[in-house]
Formats: C-alpha cells, sequence, structure tokens
C-alpha cells in the first residue's frame, strides 16, 4: 500500500514520560499494521526526546513522523518533568488551537495521507472536539490502571457529596484518610486514602483536582476508550466502567502485544526522555539468577534528603545486590549526596544509575523483585516479568494500584510512607528470601502467564486489539 493511501494515526500523549511510553507502544502497534503515525509531542519533550534518543531519531523512518504542539508554558530548558499542576491547566486551555492547526497542515500536506483517526491521551480530551469537527473517529487512551480510571470517574461524586475538598489541613494527620468510601463502581474496600492523591487538597478550585476530574468523565463522550490492562487483572472494575461507556478496549500488557506483531521499521523506537544506560545490562549479567532488587520510583516521584538516605542505607544493610535508578531531580533541593563509606560499604553489590531501559531490566532473568512508586507502566511491567514489587505509592493513582498489588493480586507489600531504613531492610529480605516473598513471587509467575495467555494470539488483549481497529477506526 502506497503511503498516501494508508490510515493516517495522530498520536497525542499527556506530556509526561509515563504516557509518552504507553502512546508510543501503541503507535508502534498500529504502524505494524499498515498506518501512517504521527506522533504530537510538545515543543518541550520534543526537544528532550532529540537530547535523549540523538536527532537521527526523528529522521528516515517510513511512514512515521513527529510533529510538536506549543504547551502554553514560559521555555525551559530544564530536563525533568514540568510541575504538572501548571502543565494540566495550560494543556486545558491552550492546545485545542495549535493542534487544530497541526490537523489542518497535516491535511494540506502532499507528503502524507489524509488524517483519518485521533488517538489521544485520557488527558488530553480537547482533541475530542478537533475530530468532531473533522469528522472522524477518536479514541481516549487512559494510561492508568482501570481502577485508577474508576478513581478518577469517582472523583465527581466525592466533590458533590462534600468529602473534596478538605475543611482544613488536618485531614493529613487526623486519620480521615482511613476513611472507608463505600459505593465505589466494581471496587471494594476503598478507604480515602486509596484514592489518587489528587484530592488531598483543601481548595475547591485546586486545579488538578478539578482537571482530572473532568478529563475522566470526557473520555466517556468519546468513540472508544482503551486501557493498558487484561481482563482478568481488573474484570469486576472493567464491567462497572463498561456500564458507563460501552466502547472498552483493553489491550495489554501493551509490551507483551508487541511481540504478537510482525516487526516494523519503528520497533527500535524508544520514547524516554531520559538518556539511558544501557551498561546496567551487562552488569546484570554477572549476577545470579533471582538475586538482584531493582529500585525505580518513575519520572515523577521526588523525595526528601532524609527519605532518600533511609532508602539507601536501608538497601546497603539488606545486603541483597541492588540495581538503583537515581534521577537527577530524584531528590528535592538537589542534596541527595551520601557519603564515601556508604559507596565503599555497597561495592561491588551496588549499581546506581541516573535512568535505564526499565522494561528490559525487569525481564532480565538476575532481577529477584521491584522496589517501586507503582505507577501503572511500571506495575504492568513488573507483571510482565513475573515479579513481586514492594510499594512506595507517591502519586496520582499510585496508591489505588498499590491496593490492588497488596491485596487483589497478592503481589506487593507496601512501604510506609515516612520510610526508615531498618524497613527497607526487613521488607527487602521478606521479598528476596522470605515466605512471603515467595508466595508473591508465585502469585507474580501466575499473573505473567496470564497476560501472555491474554496477548498471545486468540487472547482476550490480541482479539480487542484487533476489534479496536475495525470497529472504531474502521479499517477492515
Amino acid at each position: 500500500m502506497g503511503s498516501l493511501n494508508k490510515p493516517h494515526a495522530v498520536f497525542v500523549p499527556y506530556p509526561a514520560q509515563g504516557h509518552v511510553n504507553p502512546l508510543m507502544q501503541l503507535a508502534k502497534l498500529l504502524h505494524s499494521r499498515g498506518f501512517y503515525i504521527t506522533f504530537v509531542n510538545t515543543e518541550f519533550n520534543h526537544k528532550r526526546l532529540v537530547r535523549s534518543q540523538g536527532p537521527g531519531f526523528v529522521k528516515g523512518l517510513p511512514d512515521f513522523q513527529f510533529e510538536t504542539i506549543p504547551d502554553g508554558l514560559p521555555p525551559s530548558d530544564r530536563d525533568a518533568t514540568q510541575d504538572i499542576w501548571a502543565l494540566s491547566d495550560s494543556v486545558q486551555k491552550n492546545c485545542l488551537g495549535p493542534f487544530r492547526e497541526l490537523l489542518a497542515k497535516l491535511n494540506s500536506s502532499a507528503g502524507s495521507p489524509p488524517v483519518s483517526c485521533i488517538i489521544s491521551d485520557g488527558s488530553m480530551t480537547f482533541t475530542i472536539k478537533a475530530a468532531e469537527e473533522l469528522g472522524i473517529p477518536e479514541a481516549q487512551f487512559w494510561t492508568t490502571s482501570a481502577c485508577g480510571f474508576m478513581a478518577y470517574l469517582h472523583f465527581s461524586e466525592l466533590i458533590k457529596g462534600g468529602i473534596v475538598p478538605f475543611k482544613d489541613e488536618n485531614f493529613i494527620k487526623d486519620g480521615t484518610l482511613d476513611t472507608p468510601v463505600p459505593g465505589v463502581p466494581g471496587m471494594r474496600n476503598m478507604r480515602l486514602k486509596d484514592f489518587p492523591t489528587l484530592i488531598r487538597t483543601i481548595d475547591p478550585r485546586d486545579i488538578m483536582l478539578n482537571f482530572m476530574s473532568e478529563e475522566a468523565q470526557n473520555c466517556l463522550k468519546s468513540s472508544a476508550i482503551i486501557l493498558n490492562t487484561l481482563e482478568e487483572l481488573e474484570h469486576q472494575v472493567l464491567g462497572a466502567i463498561a456500564a458507563k461507556s460501552p466502547n472498552i478496549y483493553t489491550i495489554g500488557p501493551l509490551s507483551l502485544l508487541e511481540r504478537q506483531t510482525p516487526l516494523s521499521q519503528a520497533e527500535s523506537l524508544r520514547s524516554s526522555l531520559w538518556k539511558e544506560d544501557f551498561n546496567c545490562l551487562g552488569w546484570l549479567d554477572k549476577r545470579q539468577s533471582g538475586s538482584v532488587l531493582f529500585v525505580s520510583f518513575g519520572s515523577i516521584t521526588v523525595m526528601s534528603d532524609q527519605h532518600f538516605k533511609e532508602f539507601a542505607w536501608g538497601l546497603a544493610n539488606s545486603k541483597v545486590p541492588f540495581l538503583w535508578v537515581v534521577r537527577p531531580d530524584v531528590v528535592m533541593g538537589n542534596s541527595g549526596i551520601l557519603p564515601k563509606e556508604y559507596y565503599e560499604e555497597i561495592e561491588g553489590r551496588g549499581l546506581m544509575v541516573k535512568w535505564c531501559p526499565q522494561d528490559q531490566v525487569l525481564t532480565h532473568p538476575s532481577v529477584g523483585a521491584f522496589l517501586t512508586h507503582c505507577g501503572w507502566n511500571s506495575t504492568l511491567e513488573s507483571i510482565s516479568g513475573g515479579r513481586p514489587v514492594i510499594c512506595w505509592p507517591f502519586f496520582d493513582e499510585q496508591p489505588t494500584n498499590c491496593l490492588y498489588s497488596c491485596t487483589l493480586w497478592g503481589i506487593g507489600m507496601e512501604i510506609s510512607h515516612d520510610v526508615k531504613r531498618d524497613e527497607v531492610t526487613t521488607l527487602v529480605k521478606e521479598v528476596m528470601e522470605g515466605d512471603k516473598g515467595k508466595q508473591m513471587k508465585n502469585n507474580a509467575l501466575e499473573w505473567k502467564k496470564k497476560a501472555e495467555e491474554a496477548t498471545n494470539i486468540g487472547g482476550s488483549s490480541y482479539n480487542n486489539f484487533n476489534k479496536f481497529i475495525k470497529e472504531i477506526l474502521q479499517i477492515h
């Protein structure tokens, strides 16, 4: 099929690493099915992508192009995730106009086919309006878990019921967050502390509380909602979401679905906004099977210098080999300096890197478990690798994912928010060597098997992906 006759899908991720990754995975999958792809980053993130992947990254791929729109924020050269509050507010107010102009440019370009569909991040719902104006299908890809999505859908009920925003700052310490929240469709045993952290405000005009409540409800108006999960993992909550919006497609884990697809030239594209250190894979090659704890808190988590030191010494005192991703901006106030004796203590068994190819690390035979912030991509990657988790949720729907990992799925143990080194040491030893760790490992391997079955040819996620292409994108 000539390029100009191909269906043309435009992808619009929310401008943060945990959103760019899954949208890139889906873009590569559609590219391998014969789609022409335009991947739209913000100008700020596009610069970061070119810096981390090299300038050749965006050139020379047949039928896969990158475009940009401004995010409306003042220019910045920082190599870090932008302030989520300012970014979300700006995206909602400023992106529709530039996006319309970009679509007009694409449709008048002699070098690419006319745009036939838009696949947008669930937090970028301004695209629904643009698609309506062009009369083309538009799907929302909600990049959290299904339980996270339902929790966001319930924000409007919490606001209506006068539960949030909270009356005063005491809610943080007075036990209010332990209050049970009955009546969340498809979800049991939810407490206020298990909801995305964006409810934790006393300001009725809080940007993120309102932004996420509105964006989740807006998703229900789109032609379809895509979720990077598998039916078996979240079937109860998926049933409750389907009652609100019939066109739901669970097509995950995408990293496993990619394996069932004939490789396209886009396969080699990586979407990391930080430069990945691949040398750590060679370091892992020299370790015994299942002996290494992998530690990473994702792209947004920040911590105090005190918490950083508690983690560091807790890991060192466990005597377990570890690979730890320490982003340059992970410690608030740019401290995060450890004494010389720390490096002497961990020499030969601890490796610290700034960023790494996490998907490849979690499937490496030497890795036995994962200390994580419980972001959804990380949770799915640990399930796909059959790795149990120690959970330290920080932000957004990470507490929701943590609750499910530790209870329903039986693959995790939670670490206290005010982390102490002795607890770190105890949990690391338990997950790597203890009886509970063995049970969690078995559960993780069971889920891995189910995830592989769902994404294999004829599995539920594989079939849903094909149905999505036919029913929503109308490509037969």
